[in-house]
């Protein structure tokens, strides 16, 4: 599979962190920081779907309640 490379400057107590923990997980430092881009990715995800979701049903009780008022106004 074809890969891309990104490349990024990091204090170096961040540097060293990330390879004492990736070493801990008997990992890369390179395969600890694509798993860690890739939950934070599918964190972000999730929460926009859930705010996105929150404003979707906002919008139909809004047009729900509205059509509940207007029942009785002798179009339906």
């Amino acid at each position: 599979m074809p890969s891309d490379t990104l490349s990024f400057r990091v204090p170096p107590e961040l540097a060293e962190q990330t390879r004492t923990l990736a070493a801990t997980l008997r990992m890369t430092s390179s395969g600890y920081v694509r798993q860690a881009v890739r939950e934070k990715n599918e964190r972000t995800f999730t929460d926009r779907m859930i705010f996105l979701s929150g404003k979707l049903t906002a919008l139909h009780l809004v047009e729900n309640e509205a059509m509940i008022a207007a029942d009785g106004d002798g179009l339906g």
